[in-house]
């Protein structure tokens, strides 16, 4: 069977490949680890241009197709944030369903556009976990995240960190 995933390189790495899941404390992940997040989601022009718009974005490479048609790029970009904000929502329910909170994202990269039509995947691999040093029932987990279109390549890539509960102490919903 041939793997037509927009991950076909995926290599076995330190841990385990894992689809899907409802949140995790924080024994429960495990550095090397990575969470295929699924499913994934085709990216319209109405989706574009109600971010771009709610945002207040007002570059007209977002939604102006004429303007757009100027462009390198022919046609008009998906609005960065509107891709990052997908990725992560994609990454809830491996990674952060059961957080506390978010405790930041480093090394954000953009390194492909997305246009509307385009279907995006992802993936997060555990880089490291710790307890945490001033909240005993909680720890600090580490992941990095890449965005993949269905052709397999890779638009973005990120590192989130997150506060979570440990087994015992999260709120079950």
């Amino acid at each position: 069977m041939v793997n037509k995933t927009p991950f076909p390189d995926a290599q076995p790495n330190a841990g385990r490949r894992i689809r899907s899941g409802q949140g995790r404390c924080y024994e429960e992940f495990t550095v090397g680890d990575t969470y295929e997040h699924r499913p994934g989601r085709t990216i319209s022009d109405t989706d574009n241009t109600w971010f771009t718009l709610l945002t207040m974005n007002t570059h007209p490479l977002h939604f102006d197709h004429a303007y757009a048609a100027k462009s390198e790029f022919g046609k008009p970009l998906v609005n960065s944030c509107l891709t990052l904000s997908i990725v992560v929502g994609m990454s809830v329910n491996d990674v952060s369903q059961k957080a506390i909170g978010n405790l930041g994202w480093n090394d954000i990269k953009l390194s492909a556009p997305v246009f509307a039509g385009d279907t995006i995947y992802a993936e997060s691999t555990v880089l490291a976990k710790r307890e945490s040093a001033s909240r005993p029932t909680q720890g600090v987990v580490t992941v990095r995240t890449v965005g993949k279109k269905a052709d397999g390549t890779e638009f973005m890539s990120f590192e989130r960190t997150v506060l979570v509960p440990k087994l015992g102490h999260s709120i079950e919903s």
